[in-house]
């Protein structure tokens, strides 16, 4: 009896350290705009963060449609803007003195099952986007990044519509 309570602890044991061990992985898997809407108050270096790191996912979403779609609208002209996004966070970071954390989103792309499912994907996306920079905007910035991300969820709402359009098609 002993021994079979002595079992009962340690795989309780066991599969709390598990349980546990998974959920730390799963928190840490959240990045970009989804990570930065769950969070409720941001440091400088987190908003630069969690903005390139979405700016990385959506460059890497968009690529791999194309390399199975083809260079087709919207996405040949949004991942080029994607680019330009991530062109406009680097001198950021330098600035602030902060890493730039590296690009590995390409590994976190989940291809949607058809070109006109993607659409609806890039919607969401790009909702999603636009609420972080308006949660970033409510905070107190320095001028520069203010202006970066005015810019960039300025953006954001130009390839919304992008994305709306070919839904509606």
């Amino acid at each position: 009896m002993k021994k079979q309570a002595k079992l009962l602890s340690i795989t309780a044991l066991v599969l709390s350290i598990l349980f546990a061990t998974a959920n730390v992985m799963a928190a840490e898997v959240s990045k970009g705009s989804a990570a930065a809407l769950a969070d409720d108050s941001y440091t400088l270096e987190e908003m630069l963060t969690y903005a390139i790191q979405d700016e990385y996912a959506a460059q890497a979403e968009y690529a791999k449609i194309i390399s199975v779609y083809g260079s087709v609208k919207p996405y040949k002209n949004i991942v080029k803007a994607e680019e330009k996004h991530i062109s406009a966070l680097l001198p950021l970071f330098e600035a602030s003195g902060f890493a730039v954390p590296v690009n590995d989103a390409a590994a976190d792309v989940v291809l949607p099952d058809s070109l006109k499912a993607s659409y609806q994907v890039g919607v969401d996306a790009e909702i999603m986007n636009i609420d972080m920079y308006q949660r970033f905007l409510a905070e107190d910035l320095p001028q520069n990044v203010r202006t970066v991300f005015e810019s960039l969820m300025l953006a954001s709402k130009s390839h919304l519509a992008a994305f709306e359009r070919a839904v509606g098609r």
